[in-house]
């Protein structure tokens, strides 16, 4: 650094801010507390085991993974729990602890250390891990009845019995009122507790300004646009499943998602699509996860198409030509 003539000479970068990883990913916690509160007020003990049971896996995979590939633990930017939370608000509070387990290990083992660690992950590591272990489902047929020797029995539940409120939208069945559904409904996973919560949540990461509002919107809008051309009541839709959690936590996952603005709406809008075309045609429980991971997939292509130009780069330049009228060049 050379101060003999007033001026700062340094090594990029030259923009510094006082925001960590740790504080950010801290922040995507706090966004998530409204949530698994009423998740615990609905599902008490239950619901506070599987949050405890995944992030003590999160914890435990990060530091057996980094110390098989000889790297220093990084429990300290808290990505590990987070992942973890979000791994058990996918699960209903009832869900096997060991299937909540294999999931958190796959999203850190597989879709998060093993991808490069954090930042490098090319998938939504805890949608990743609730996806894979749907996509493991039939494997686990023959170790169901041993596995429940396992279970873990909390005492009484008082939890709805009949079909999550978007299994009875997408069956025509009569739905609980819209206030009821958005502020405090126990149905579907933890996350599906309370739309609100969600949507503060939310609302709170917008405000703190770690996400922006394009992605969201982007997949809320479509979502409503074509449930409404289908026929179908779009405000059901937008908070019934995983919708919100989806569009506010997991498809704005800074390393899984589009830099530019436009490469923003055009992943939020194919996310509305697919999750469209899950809902209404193949009748998927979990389109939502599995929209966002295909297009993490196509992020790359994304990108591609939609960067900016380089200030370096040349320009196409006019360069008249006797007799030939003007050509362009670079």
């Amino acid at each position: 650094m050379d101060k003999s003539k007033g001026l700062i000479v340094s090594s990029a970068p030259h923009l510094k801010d006082s925001l960590t990883t740790s504080k950010a990913m801290l922040d995507v916690i706090i966004a998530l507390v409204p949530v698994t509160l009423v998740a615990i007020y609905f599902f008490q003990t239950y619901a506070l085991f599987l949050v405890t049971v995944c992030l003590v896996t999160a914890a435990a995979t990060e530091v057996l993974f980094r110390k098989l590939m000889n790297k220093q633990p990084t429990l300290g930017d808290y990505s590990a729990l987070l992942t973890g939370l979000l791994v058990a608000l996918c699960f209903s509070a009832t869900t096997a602890w060991w299937k909540a387990a294999l999931a958190t290990f796959i999203a850190i083992g597989v879709a998060k250390e093993l991808m490069g660690g954090l930042g490098w992950n090319r998938f939504n590591p805890a949608l990743f891990g609730r996806i894979s272990l749907i996509l493991l489902a039939p494997w686990f047929v023959p170790f169901n009845n041993s596995m429940s020797v396992w279970s873990v029995n909390l005492g009484p539940i008082d939890t709805i019995s009949q079909g999550t409120p978007l299994a009875m939208l997408q069956q025509g069945m009569a739905m609980p009122g819209f206030f009821q559904l958005f502020v405090a409904y126990p149905g579907g996973s933890m996350a599906e507790a309370s739309a609100l919560a969600v949507l503060l949540g939310g609302l709170y990461l917008i405000y703190k300004k770690h996400i922006r509002w394009l992605i969201p919107l982007s997949i809320m809008g479509t979502v409503f646009v074509l449930t409404l051309v289908f026929g179908q009541n779009p405000f059901y839709h937008m908070i019934s499943g995983g919708l919100l959690l989806g569009a506010f936590f997991m498809a704005t996952d800074w390393v899984t998602c589009p830099v530019s603005d436009k490469g923003k709406i055009i992943f939020g809008v194919a996310i509305g699509v697919f999750i469209v075309i899950f809902r209404l045609g193949l009748a998927a429980t979990e389109g939502v996860g599995f929209a966002i991971l295909i297009m993490n997939a196509f992020v790359p292509m994304i990108e591609r198409a939609t960067r900016r130009p380089s200030f370096s780069a040349p320009r196409p330049v006019s360069i008249p030509v006797p007799g030939k009228g003007t050509s362009v060049s670079r």
